[in-house]
């Protein structure tokens, strides 16, 4: 699933792209489960909503995507494992996995030439529509935690030591903090010499501030990097990441630790999996 560089990449690739244009007309091709429209606008479609509103401004909150349209409504959009937004040209041929295809107008008002296409060829990803004053108050967002590029390593601290849990499957929880999965757990624990099974009060503060360190610092590489393909990531562009050729443990399974030599392992704590070196990350 993509992570915060991933969503943040996608994100930045939008507004690069379609901020500021108007939704000329939409086609659907979608299950009933990708697409789902508040129960306030009452029994209107999406194309019927949104044709004619103007894209005013692109934004990310943890994994999530968040595209504000004229008439005080958002179009919220999670990727789940495969979801991809595609910038085209109207004329390229339809891929059958383009689910929503959204033809824009530039602010010009010159012909329009251009689409964005949502393509999720497992149909996980999600596009939900709400006014804004009825956003934040829909489970998956009003639950989020503080962001890991927004939080200060003193409240970082804190909110470690005032948990008392495993810090992989912490890390892991988008109410403790929104964005991290996976992989960026796995390198941000590798990088800290923190093994994932560690209790978060346990931990000493200097440990903790070095980890809230790596963890902003391998964020940005990402981000830097245009995130990571280690499935089938990619821009808006449609360009894959680059970050993956920097994993140290993710996917690096019996593979040499790159500081001692011993054998990376992955192992299942709590409900997931993860990486790291039994030697350099003691328990």
């Amino acid at each position: 699933m993509p992570e915060l560089p991933e969503v943040e990449t996608v994100v930045r690739g939008l507004r690069q792209t379609v901020l500021g244009q108007t939704i000329e007309d939409l086609s659907l091709n979608a299950p009933p489960a990708s697409v789902f429209v508040s129960a306030s606008f009452g029994d209107e479609s999406l194309p019927n909503i949104i044709i004619g509103r103007r894209i005013t401004s692109v934004d990310r909150r943890g994994k999530n995507i968040l595209i504000s349209l004229t008439g005080k409504m958002t179009l919220w959009v999670h990727l789940k494992m495969t979801g991809h937004f595609y910038y085209r040209e109207r004329s390229t041929p339809l891929d059958k996995h383009d689910l929503v295809v959204f033809y824009l107008r530039p602010e010009n008002r010159a012909p329009g030439k251009m689409s964005l296409r949502f393509n999720d060829y497992r149909r996980f990803g999600r596009l939900r529509l709400f006014y804004n004053r009825e956003l934040w108050q829909q489970d998956g967002l009003k639950e989020l935690g503080p962001e890991p590029l927004e939080l200060t390593r003193g409240d970082f601290v804190l909110l470690c030591k005032s948990a008392k849990r495993m810090i992989k499957p912490a890390l892991l929880d988008q109410s403790f903090i929104a964005g991290l999965g996976n992989i960026y757990a796995d390198e941000s624990l590798y990088a800290s010499r923190i093994h994932p099974t560690r209790v978060t009060s346990s931990l000493s503060t200097p440990k903790l501030v070095e980890l809230h360190g790596q963890i902003r610092r391998l964020l940005k590489m990402a981000i830097r990097k245009m995130g990571t393909s280690v499935d089938s990531f990619s821009g808006v562009n449609g360009n894959p990441g680059e970050f993956q050729k920097y994993l140290k443990v993710y996917g690096n399974e019996g593979n040499p630790c790159l500081r001692c030599g011993r054998l990376i392992v992955r192992q299942r704590i709590g409900a997931r999996s993860a990486h790291f070196c039994p030697r350099c990350q003691r328990a």
